[in-house]
C-alpha cells in the first residue's frame, strides 16, 4: 500500500464563511477542524479565518478603500495568507439551499484578485488547489459545492477529485453538526468524504508544487496581450472576448 508523501512544505488557508461572529459556535468550523487536524498531522502549515470576524468590504477590486470604502481588511488581513497558500478550503453553511452571503462575498473578493499574476506570469491562482466544506440541516451540499468549485477553477485553482465534503443531517429543522446527539461527527459518509478530500488536496498540491506549478505555456495573459497566440488561429469574423 502506498504511503503518504511528505506534505511539510505545503501551506493551507481555511476560510469559514459562517454568519456567526466569534466566539459563537460554528458547526461549519467543527467539520473544518477535522480536515485541518489531518493536514497538521502531516506537517502542513494551516491558517484559519472566520471571514465575518474581519471588516472586509464588499466589492470586486483588490482594495475597496480605493473605491469609496473607509475600511477594508481584505488586503492586509486575509489576502496575504490566501496568496501564499498552496491549498484553499472554503467552508460555509447552507441557507435556503444556497451558500451564505458571507461565502459569496469571499468569492467576489477572490475574483477581485484573479487578474493578478504569479511569479511565472500566469494568473495568480494557477498552481494552487481548492476544496469546499458545507454544513447545515437542509438539502444543498452538492449545489453549494458545485457553485464554489466552479468559481474556484474559473479563476485558476485546480480542483482535485472529490474536493468537497459536508454534513446536513435530516432534512428540515433539527440538530446541527456539533449538537449533542446529532450523529454528525460520527457519520461515516461525512468522515470518509472529509478524509478523501483532505488527502486529495494535499496530494495534488504536492504534485503541482514539486512540478513547479502549471506549465507556463499557452496561458500567459501578458504574452497574449502582446500578440502571442501559441499556434491558435481564431475563426475569421469572431473576435476574442474581453477579460471582463
Amino acid at each position: 500500500m502506498a504511503t503518504a508523501a511528505d506534505f511539510s512544505d505545503l501551506r493551507a488557508a481555511f476560510v469559514n464563511c459562517t454568519l456567526k461572529r466569534s466566539p459563537a459556535v460554528s458547526n461549519t468550523q467543527g467539520l473544518m477542524d477535522a480536515s485541518m487536524a489531518l493536514m497538521r498531522q502531516h506537517g502542513v502549515a494551516v491558517e484559519a479565518f472566520r471571514f465575518v470576524d474581519h471588516d472586509v468590504a464588499t466589492g470586486v477590486y483588490p482594495d475597496m478603500r480605493e473605491h469609496g470604502w473607509s475600511t477594508d481588511a481584505w488586503p492586509d488581513e486575509i489576502w496575504p495568507s490566501i496568496r501564499d497558500a498552496d491549498i484553499l478550503v472554503i467552508g460555509g453553511p447552507i441557507w435556503l439551499g444556497d451558500n451564505s452571503s458571507v461565502t459569496k462575498r469571499l468569492v467576489e473578493r477572490l475574483y477581485a484578485m484573479s487578474g493578478e499574476r504569479n511569479d511565472r506570469g500566469q494568473y495568480v491562482f494557477y498552481g494552487k488547489v481548492g476544496g469546499v466544506i458545507v454544513t447545515g440541516n437542509e438539502d444543498g451540499i452538492k449545489h453549494c459545492a458545485m457553485d464554489l468549485l466552479y468559481s474556484m477553477q474559473h479563476i485558476g485553482y485546480t480542483v482535485p477529485p472529490a474536493a468537497d465534503a459536508g454534513w446536513i443531517g435530516e432534512a428540515g429543522p433539527g440538530p446541527s453538526y456539533l449538537d449533542e446527539g446529532s450523529g454528525g461527527p460520527e457519520n461515516d459518509f461525512t468522515n470518509r468524504n472529509t478524509t478523501f478530500m483532505t488527502y486529495n488536496l494535499m496530494h495534488v498540491a504536492k504534485l503541482l508544487k514539486d512540478a513547479g506549478g502549471i506549465p507556463a505555456f499557452g496561458n500567459l495573459p501578458d504574452d497574449w496581450e502582446s500578440g502571442e497566440r501559441w499556434g491558435y488561429r481564431p475563426t475569421p469574423g469572431h473576435p476574442n472576448p474581453e477579460y471582463r
